[in-house]
């Protein structure tokens, strides 16, 4: 998922080609370009075939329905025909010299002034059935390495915003893949940082991040409960949650939700509710297969469980400074 700040939608009827534009900086997901609504992204086949059979199945004869609304829109696919004219286009959409077919999305940061976002990779394991024997031992040995086999996740990449330069700071993969399992619970104070002065170091006031931080994890709660009636096995996917880093923004965020609902709503109501405190999608299919008769992916169920261990733990930790 990449970011630039939003722009109008582009209008798909207007005789005027519609434009598309490099994105200053990325987290989560292949490389892609965005215009306003849209984000392009090229794509495997597979996870193409599978944004397709997910919209054409409606309802009971689509296994993956219970999902789809935790899953960024499906908007269509595009592929490059001659000069594109755009060197940002070029780099992000080719592939070894080819033009890659890609899928077009909805923006999830479209709503936000200045998105925090996290790519929280999900899982134990990271190969699929058709992978080489060097390619399974590889991923493997990774798995042990990082937090992966033992917690079900992997921090993949993710970015805060400075409340001193109003610039997002970036980490890389690298420092997913440098920590450990008792790394965790400070890495999450590193994804959720509060701050009580809008002008110093990054984050939120406790009194805004806390209930963002509820209403993420009612979210990932939600999507358990979907995942878990699917019988699939999803290599390499991730969970998506972006959330306002501005501060008059977020707090507007948090009085309109609030004024809708009750705090109890939040984690009880079964009705989907949108709400602008943040964004959480499962993304990255390219490697998503189903298996009738073995159940829930396991690994994928432990990620999403320690996940809500830590954010939960991170809760704990904010409500104490009200007590």
């Amino acid at each position: 998922m990449i970011y630039d700040p939003p722009s109008p939608p582009p209008s798909m009827t207007s005789p005027n080609p519609v434009t598309f534009q490099a994105l200053a900086t990325q987290v989560g997901g292949s490389p892609g370009v965005q215009n306003g609504s849209l984000f392009v992204k090229p794509a495997l086949p597979l996870e193409i075939e599978f944004y397709q059979t997910l919209n054409a199945a409606p309802g009971e004869d689509n296994p993956f329905s219970t999902l789809k609304q935790y899953m960024p829109k499906f908007v269509g696919t595009l592929k490059f025909q001659g000069p594109v004219g755009v060197d940002c286009l070029v780099n992000a959409l080719d592939h070894k010299g080819k033009r890659k077919e890609s899928l077009v999305l909805e923006n999830l940061c479209r709503t936000f002034t200045k998105p925090n976002i996290l790519d929280i990779k999900l899982g134990t394991e990271h190969y699929d059935h058709e992978a080489s024997p060097q390619k399974r031992e590889r991923r493997i040995k990774t798995a042990h390495e990082t937090t992966s086999f033992e917690s079900g996740l992997r921090l993949a990449e993710f970015q805060i915003y400075s409340n001193e330069t109003g610039l997002p700071i970036q980490t890389p993969k690298s420092y997913g893949k440098s920590i450990k399992v008792p790394d965790l619970p400070n890495s999450i104070r590193k994804l959720f940082p509060t701050s009580s002065d809008p002008s110093v170091g990054s984050g939120l006031p406790p009194r805004v991040l806390l209930p963002i931080l509820k209403h993420i994890c009612a979210e990932i709660k939600e999507i358990l409960t979907a995942f878990e009636k699917i019988e699939a096995r999803v290599v390499g996917g991730s969970l998506l949650i972006i959330y306002e880093a501005d501060l008059a923004q977020a707090e507007d965020g948090v009085n309109s939700f609030y004024s809708e609902c009750t705090p109890s709503e939040i984690v009880a109501d079964d009705e989907k509710k949108y709400s602008p405190l943040c964004q959480v999608k499962m993304i990255d299919f390219a490697h998503t297969r189903l298996v009738p008769g073995q159940g829930e992916d396991k690994g994928v169920v432990k990620g999403f469980n320690s996940i809500l261990s830590l954010i939960a733990g991170r809760i704990e930790e904010l409500q104490k400074e009200f007590d």
